[in-house]
């Protein structure tokens, strides 16, 4: 404890100094997920249940399961560019255009079966298996061509195997490919590298490519081609996700389009799934209204977009930040209806309400289409079964309810779905009145001593079922938690108490949580408390009375030595007050600050007037804020008087 000092200078006054991308199924991601950098192709294996993703830029085939679950993969494939399968779905066939091959693999082991040296210096760049062959586009922008890969000639990866040359000055650069399973010897070709891009659909069925139809760029379709697609069933191709064109006689015409889009895929039974943006929607052939529509998370890149063979999945190749994702979308013949749910936001309890909404779905709904109605609330958290209501022709519909129960009431409509609809359910909640409860606390604004013991009581009034209330302290100071002190039933007069000890201002709260017919509430009592002060004094000769006051007397040249005690606290310091008596009355001067120690004592030595017949007092205080901490409420310790003698 450090000694500090302040002295007395006259009797009249006194003086102070002091990614990449991850194969997910349904969007999520998953454990085993793989990575892809830069897609290279995709293609789904009805027969052995996998979708297979090839990453140009790590020379990689990855194999996922239908949820998207890495299964296997396989290096070596240089700059891999595109996939294809066997029509039996046992052979991939990958274009790796840095080695210049056709790579024929195991699909269910990912062997390496066979290489095909292609003689070009561009490609092999886009591949597809037609009328029992593998067909490939390669070259430049100047001399693009079709080239095939004969598996029947043996032995397999034999140079004999492949032909070039196959569709020679009809194409401008590294056409796309496209096959429908339904007619396995058409092949469709769609000419990349101009605004006006050339197409053809083209008989590979016999030795040689006979052509069908033939565009040669004259804007009369499209303006660029970045996307072709075979229309099962139908003699008409789609051209980048949207323009429908039928070919008869060796030419194509314009066949109507669906609403904008970027990609597609068209499944074995017609159904077209088309990515726009970050949206993928399934249409019926030739219909304007999508079947259903999934919202991919897309950022940049078009979507690639592959169907399951069975159509039981869509699998999207998702352009992210830093990668590409693919996503396994679920029911993708379904239709997905849209279905609302209004409830009036405010409502008094006991009396009726009405819920409306509406039902609405672009594939027809049944008639008499029933929905499920569940009513959650305090009463029945779990939710209640109310009747189930019927949709209107219109799609409306309506329902009355009186609830039971205030506070937040939920009331949840449900679509179970059938054989052309997913399930649907759409929720809205209703503010119910409560009616507000009596809750007092007492003790509010009362100070008290340093650590008095200080019985706090709540009382509370009538209410439904609840008759529990929390009491809660929450001593001033960061470093002291709000506690929980007691919870509890109150007695049969609505009380309940709980003992403090108050060293320190504290928030008491009382807290009725509330039941289905009484509204929550809590009240805060605040009781101040004191810090603890005393004051010793030393080097005094002799302690006597001058009137009715005790005095501690001193030589004129001695220093009083004045000791405080106060309740400690980090940063904490205690207001010396210094007074001298002159002409009748007291007179004070600014008083002056010092630290506690962590002991919580402050001593201070006062100078010795050096005068005879002088009378002083002094104290130690604490003030709230001023003393360095606001956890106490302001505390006065006592006069002590002095007087220097001769």
């Amino acid at each position: 404890m450090r000694t500090r000092s302040i002295s007395t200078a006259t009797a009249l006054a006194v003086l102070f100094s002091s990614a990449v991308l991850s194969v997910v199924a349904a969007g999520s991601a998953s454990a085993d997920s793989a990575t892809v950098l830069a897609p290279g192709g995709i293609v789904a294996d009805g027969a052995l249940k996998r979708v297979f993703v090839g990453d140009a830029e790590a020379g990689k085939i990855l194999a996922t399961d239908y949820d998207g679950t890495l299964v296997d993969s396989v290096s070596g494939i240089t700059d891999v560019t595109d996939l294809a399968l066997s029509d039996d779905g046992t052979t991939l066939y990958a274009a790796a255009s840095g080695s210049h091959e056709i790579v024929a693999l195991d699909a269910a082991t990912l062997d390496v079966l066979a290489r095909y040296t292609v003689a070009t210096t561009y490609g092999p760049r886009h591949v597809a298996f037609a009328g029992g062959k593998v067909w490939f586009s390669y070259g430049d922008q100047w001399d693009g061509n079709l080239g095939s890969v004969d598996p029947a000639v043996q032995p397999a990866g034999s140079d004999s195997a492949v032909q070039l040359g196959q569709f020679s000055n009809r194409v401008w650069g590294q056409a796309l490919l496209d096959t429908d399973p339904s007619s396995p010897g058409l092949l469709a070709v769609g000419e990349t590298g101009l605004s006006t891009d050339s197409m053809a659909v083209l008989d590979v069925s016999g030795g040689t490519p006979q052509l069908d139809a033939w565009y040669n760029g004259d804007y009369s379709l499209n303006s660029g081609i970045s996307d072709i697609d075979l229309v099962p069933g139908a003699s008409q191709v789609l051209v980048n996700g949207k323009e429908r064109a039928a070919y008869a006689d060796g030419k194509f015409t314009a066949h109507g389009a669906y609403p904008d889009g970027q990609r597609a895929d068209i499944a074995a039974n017609g159904l077209v799934a088309q990515s726009n943006g970050d949206t993928v929607a399934v249409y019926q052939p030739n219909a304007t209204l999508p079947v259903r529509t999934y919202d991919t998370g897309a950022t940049t890149a078009p979507t690639t977009l592959r169907w399951a063979p069975d159509n039981s999945r869509l699998f999207a190749l998702v352009a992210t930040t830093g990668g590409y994702t693919l996503k396994a979308l679920s029911d993708p013949t379904l239709n997905n209806p849209t279905l609302t749910v209004n409830a009036p936001s405010t409502a008094t309890r006991a009396q009726q309400l009405t819920v409306t909404g509406n039902l609405s779905a672009t594939v027809a709904l049944p008639s008499g289409t029933s929905l499920n109605v569940t009513r959650t609330d305090l009463e029945s958290p779990n939710g209640k079964a109310l009747a189930p209501v019927t949709v209107k022709a219109d799609g409306s519909y309506s329902f009355t309810d009186t609830p039971p129960a205030g506070g937040t009431v939920t009331y949840k409509v449900s679509y179970a779905g059938d054989a052309e609809h997913t399930a649907v359910s759409a929720s809205d909640k209703v503010a119910v009145s409560r009616t507000a409860p009596t809750l007092t606390l007492n003790n509010n604004g009362k100070v008290y001593d340093y650590s008095a013991d200080v019985s706090f009581t709540a009382h509370l009034g009538s209410t439904y079922k609840n008759r529990t209330v929390e009491l809660w302290a929450n001593p001033y100071g960061a470093d002291k938690p709000n506690t929980l002190l007691k919870s509890g039933t109150v007695d049969s007069s609505g009380n309940i108490s709980v003992t403090v000890d108050m060293t320190r201002d504290t928030d008491v709260t009382a807290v009725f949580k509330g039941d289905a017919r009484y509204a929550p509430k809590t009240v805060k009592s605040t009781g101040y408390a004191r810090v603890k002060i005393s004051t010793a004094v030393s080097k005094h000769y002799k302690t006597a009375m001058i009137g009715s006051t005790n005095y501690y007397w001193f030589h004129k040249s001695t220093d009083p030595l004045l000791t405080t005690t106060m309740t400690y606290y980090k940063g904490r310091k205690q207001r010396f007050d210094l007074q001298v008596y002159s002409g009748g009355s007291w007179h004070s001067d600014d008083p002056q600050y010092f630290a506690l120690g962590t002991d919580g004592k402050s001593a201070v030595s006062l100078d010795a007037p050096g005068q005879s017949g002088i009378k002083a007092r002094i104290r130690s205080t604490y003030v709230n804020s001023s003393s360095g901490d606001t956890v106490n409420t302001t505390t006065y310790g006592p006069w002590k008087y002095l007087y220097f003698s001769s």
